[in-house]
């Protein structure tokens, strides 16, 4: 039987999750809308200092510094990001815990994780250096929507999984999903991020809000390989995914592939990903062409999660 007192203490963790998210996102907002400034003031002290030598001093010239000033906000920001982090992750253990499985046996729990692991891939490449942490205000707003959209339209209560899910294969086939879904949603808002960084240099000052907000952005080609990044890492993981769900297809209903809904588009999710880099491979598509097609597969993935699980009849109607 499920343990009802813990399963109220993973909700409620998770509810708190949400609202430090939140506020963390108001603290990289508040550091992303001053960093054009900070930026400037960088660049001005940097045109004040000398190198002394042998031979006397030569300035240096602003333009070498690409550094942004520090900022409070952002600062707090990321230890609120940090500590909903924790709070996060122990609402998933509670909620193990509590229903006595994997927390990832319904959409509600499947969201919960998705949302832990596009954070956790967030905060791991602001450590590497791998990303700017100003852009913590475009992940934690989808991130904050996805947790919302779960503890209010998608809520389960703890309890055991329904018979079709009942297989060893769901530690292996949803959690490999699980990890790749998180990660594709990171890679889908630094896409978007490109865009609008993009079409900010093509047009300029003359651009009006939201394009404009592109100026307050990392340039165009660092957002680039920040989506190459993650979807270069989430790529293998999904195929794996792929193939590990038909192989449990195959144990639960005697075929591996019979082109049901969910696996439709799972395939499509992949057909779009794999277009994107091989194009990158071969054809050499880097920026705005990539992008589309990166921004192309994250729809399709938000298809394959929420219009063919809550909408269409199949297979997989049960998640």
């Amino acid at each position: 039987m499920p343990d009802k007192g813990l399963g109220q203490l993973g909700d409620g963790l998770l509810f708190s999750a949400v609202v430090v998210y939140a506020l963390a996102m108001l603290g990289y907002a508040a550091e992303q809308a001053t960093v054009g400034a900070r930026r400037r003031v960088t660049s001005v002290r940097a045109a004040s200092q000398v190198l002394v030598g042998s031979g006397g001093s030569v300035e240096v010239p602003a333009e070498t510094v690409t550094t942004v000033a520090p900022s409070r906000a952002g600062r707090a920001a990321f230890v609120l990001t940090c500590g909903g982090w924790l709070v996060h992750l122990s609402s998933i253990v509670m909620r193990g815990f509590a229903a006595h499985r994997v927390p990832w046996g319904n959409m509600y729990e499947f969201s919960s994780a998705v949302a832990f692991v596009a954070v956790t891939a967030f905060l791991g490449m602001v450590v590497r250096g791998r990303i700017e942490r100003g852009l913590g205000a475009f992940v934690m707003l989808p991130v904050v929507l996805y947790l919302g959209l779960a503890s209010s339209l998608l809520y389960t209560a703890a309890g055991p999984l329904v018979p079709a899910l009942n297989s060893y294969w769901i530690k292996i086939h949803v959690a490999a999903a699980i990890l790749a879904s998180g990660s594709f949603l990171l890679s889908g808002v630094v896409a978007l991020l490109y865009l609008l960084r993009q079409r900010y240099d093509r047009i300029g000052r003359a651009a009006r809000f939201p394009v404009t907000l592109g100026a307050q952005l990392p340039s165009a080609a660092a957002l680039d390989r920040m989506s190459y990044a993650v979807i270069a890492f989430a790529f293998p993981v999904w195929t794996f995914a792929v193939i590990a769900g038909a192989i449990w297809a195959e144990s639960a209903w005697g075929r591996y592939w019979g082109w049901d809904p969910k696996e439709t588009w799972s395939f499509i999710t992949w057909v779009l990903y794999a277009g994107y880099l091989h194009a990158r491979a071969t054809a050499g598509w880097k920026g705005r062409k990539a992008a589309w097609v990166a921004v192309a597969a994250a729809v399709a993935l938000v298809i394959d999660y929420y219009v063919v699980n809550i909408f269409v009849v199949g297979l997989h109607s049960y998640a």
